[in-house]
């Protein structure tokens, strides 16, 4: 009987360690420089920077997009959002939603192993089918219909307008009543949330989810609203550092990330919990004076990557990213591999050992052996494609980047007047209600017929400050050769032969 109950014990735990539970944080508009474990200067991220000793941190990763919705698209399907009718931009209030209900996803995948999943935070990936859902009544398909078994937190952005200021538990507003309508002024000012208390609310119900599901494998995806404009670090962190509220916002995010570490070893689930921490874009500013410097020394929210938040340059896309897996992971190491939010689809696919459809994680690799320092061939990504607020395009293979275009790639004059002209994406087809595509040659900021391209080494020249193109004709030509097959394909990964 002792024996059975022992190999019992074994199997049991044997499953558990098959199945580790997984969190993933992500954060909102932080940059690369904005933790102390890479270099920031101002304030403190003691919590932050407990994960990386714990576990391993990447200096050359990066967000499939240089602003928020097309990363999270990419983060939670393995695909690049321009494959999309998203072809720049973000999502506006009024938009559906993004992701297909039928595509295969991250959270999908959690679920077909077993997992019960959450998603706590921001969305900002659409709601409904057609344009101008009404969030006063139960709005389909959204969260659940991609994998969730729960929602809860802001239906879009922090900076929304006062009616979407809400909180949406899986697909309708928080506390609305029958009958009432979302956009009428009473019912605005009973709802809105507080922005303050926003980051703070979020980390009571991720507490509270958590040690729901704690005798079970769960996967928690936490899209924080911390640190998107407005900055609104509650009372209790202001003036806790000496950068203004954009530092008091970073520290209100690192004690977020505390809460979860806290929570985890509280209910003795950290050994088991795999967590990853990291941004979905650059940050906005490229600098943040510290209060008695007299300007000099000033924190970087980008470190010293050129551009910023929105850019086709490094700091647009080049993020912090840290993974903690106890026993697996190990401690304080780092790794210079290439590596993309798009990722994650195929790194835990080959971690529970099961084959991706091929209509799936079309730009997703399996950075598995990165993480556990495994023996592998790198470069493990053939190439990796960055994406810039306007659709600008830059290709990345190796040391060398190329850059379709002569702009940063923020707001130029192509793109803006594409997305006037639209009016705003998606254009719905009157008749049949479907959602078209635009026109994908006025949305680029690139003449084809005249050229013009920007070339960088990033291993001798990571600012980004000599471009080669004119020098060095052949890598031009042999980047836009790859690019155009990635974007004509429909996928960057090659099929799996079955």
């Amino acid at each position: 009987m002792r024996i059975l109950l022992t190999l019992i014990l074994t199997c049991l735990i044997s499953h558990a360690a098959e199945k580790p539970n997984v969190i993933i944080i992500y954060a909102d508009d932080l940059g690369y420089g904005d933790f102390s474990c890479y270099g920031a200067t101002g304030f403190k991220t003691p919590n932050c920077d407990k994960l990386a000793e714990q576990g391993i941190k990447f200096t050359d990763a990066h967000s499939p997009s240089a602003v928020c919705t097309p990363s999270r698209y990419g983060l939670l399907t393995g695909r690049y959002a321009w494959r999309t009718w998203m072809k720049n931009w973000v999502l506006q209030e009024h938009m559906p939603l993004l992701i297909d209900s039928e595509r295969f996803t991250l959270p999908k995948l959690f679920k077909q192993q077993g997992y019960t999943t959450g998603c706590i935070g921001k969305w900002h990936l659409g709601w409904g089918t057609k344009r101008h859902e009404d969030l006063s009544k139960p709005v389909t398909p959204g969260p659940n219909e991609v994998g969730f078994d729960y929602f809860f937190g802001p239906p879009h952005s922090h900076n929304s307008a006062p009616a979407y200021q809400v909180f949406v538990r899986n697909n309708k507003v928080d506390g609305i009543k029958e009958g009432e309508n979302f956009k009428d002024p009473k019912v605005i000012k009973r709802l809105k949330r507080s922005l303050p208390d926003t980051a703070t609310e979020l980390s009571k119900e991720a507490v509270r989810w958590i040690t729901e599901h704690k005798d079970e494998p769960f996967f928690l995806y936490y899209p924080t609203t911390n640190i998107h404009f407005p900055l609104t670090p509650a009372k209790r962190f202001q003036g806790k550092t000496k950068t203004g509220k954009y530092g008091d916002f970073v520290y209100e995010f690192d004690w977020a990330v505390g809460e979860i570490l806290n929570t985890l070893d509280k209910l003795k689930l950290s050994d088991n919990t795999i967590v990853i921490l990291s941004s979905d874009n650059g940050g906005e500013p490229y600098t943040v004076p510290i209060k008695g410097n007299n300007g000099k020394n000033p924190h970087r929210p980008n470190s010293n990557f050129r551009g910023k938040k929105a850019s086709i340059y490094e700091a647009g896309h080049r993020i912090p990213f840290i993974v903690r897996w106890p026993g697996k992971v190990k401690p304080n190491s780092t790794s210079a591999e290439t590596i993309c939010h798009t990722d994650l689809l195929a790194t835990f696919a080959a971690h529970f050992g099961t084959t991706l459809p091929n209509n799936a994680a079309e730009d997703s690799y399996n950075i598995l052996p990165a993480i556990l320092a495994k023996p592998y061939q790198s470069p493990i990504r053939e190439a990796t494609v960055h994406h810039s607020v306007s659709g600008m395009f830059a290709i990345r293979k190796g040391d060398w980047k190329l850059i379709e275009g002569n702009t940063d790639g923020r707001r130029n004059p192509a793109s803006m007047h594409a997305w006037n002209n639209a009016g705003g994406l998606p254009i719905i087809d009157e008749k049949t209600g479907e959602i078209l595509l635009l026109d994908y040659a006025n949305i680029r900021d690139f003449d084809q017929k005249n050229p013009i391209y920007q070339l960088y080494n990033l291993k001798t020249d990571p600012q980004e400050k000599d471009n080669l193109a004119k020098s060095q004709p052949e890598k031009v030509k042999e980047l836009a050769n790859l690019l155009e097959k990635y974007r004509n394909s429909g996928r960057s990964t090659p099929l799996i032969e079955k």
